[in-house]
């Protein structure tokens, strides 16, 4: 699953559509001229659609939207702690100086919580995620993340850390089952918005009492369609891409 997984993350990428039809168009080219022109001309246009900001930023509102977000402000009186989800820390090697922390733009995964857990001092938090890469590293997420809560001030004895999962399923699975955890008990689920649908449908399928927490919007209540920028299209397209095509064959595998 982990390795089906990363193949998903690879095709959910437009540049990577645009470079199998632009293959595709350089081995026709010479036997099927103009076969060759048309896919080469649908890459073009591929990646110049890409970039306009409109269409892309309608489809992740509706990702974004499927789960209403609770105020700041709520009483969160009535949750044993919230449970974090990784994927917002840069990677291993980022890590390894002194002192040094990276996030990336999911950053939100990694500050909000604090300042629930500073509104709230009842509240735990748990922090899954093993390592997402095919490639080794000195340090897990999980770890990465405590050298970061540590830094923060965050309490020790309110943070769990579980180390072993690669994907939003073993996050699910794996954090059921650490040690002082009951998943029937009220958890916030804090994610990105647009990975919420997806982490809440495996979530709840697994037997966990979660209520969704999404930060780290990407879209605003109105697409901009007179927004250009081939650098966040690109980006957006693959978050909207990856994460219907990856709830679909969640749900085809039986884990939504």
């Amino acid at each position: 699953m982990f390795l089906a997984s990363k193949l998903l993350s690879f095709l959910t990428q437009p540049i990577a559509w645009a470079i199998l039809l632009l293959f595709a168009g350089l081995l026709t080219l010479r036997r099927r001229r103009k076969t060759g022109l048309a896919f080469c001309w649908l890459a073009l246009l591929l990646l110049l659609f890409t970039g306009w900001e409109g269409p892309v930023d309608k489809a992740l509102h509706r990702l974004e939207s499927q789960h209403p977000t609770i105020s700041p402000e709520a009483s969160l009186k009535q949750y044993v702690g919230v449970v974090v989800l990784g994927g917002a820390l840069g990677g291993s090697s980022l890590w390894e100086r002194p002192g040094q922390i990276a996030l990336n733009n999911q950053a939100e995964r990694m500050v909000v919580p604090i300042a629930l857990m500073q509104r709230n001092p009842h509240l735990k938090l748990v922090f899954t995620g093993g390592e997402g890469n095919l490639s080794w590293a000195k340090y897990t997420e999980a770890d990465r993340a405590k050298i970061f809560f540590d830094m923060m001030g965050v309490d020790p004895a309110r943070v769990l850390y579980e180390s072993a999962s690669r994907t939003t399923y073993d996050n699910a699975v794996m954090t059921a089952i650490l040690p002082g955890i009951d998943p029937k008990q009220p958890w916030l689920l804090l994610t990105t918005a647009a990975h919420m649908p997806r982490s809440m449908g495996v979530f709840v399928k697994a037997g966990w009492n979660v209520t969704p927490y999404p930060v780290d919007f990407r879209s605003g209540q109105e697409p901009d369609w007179g927004g250009y920028s081939m650098m966040l299209g690109v980006e957006k397209w693959h978050y909207v891409l990856h994460e219907t095509i990856g709830y679909v064959a969640y749900w085809l595998a039986g884990r939504i």
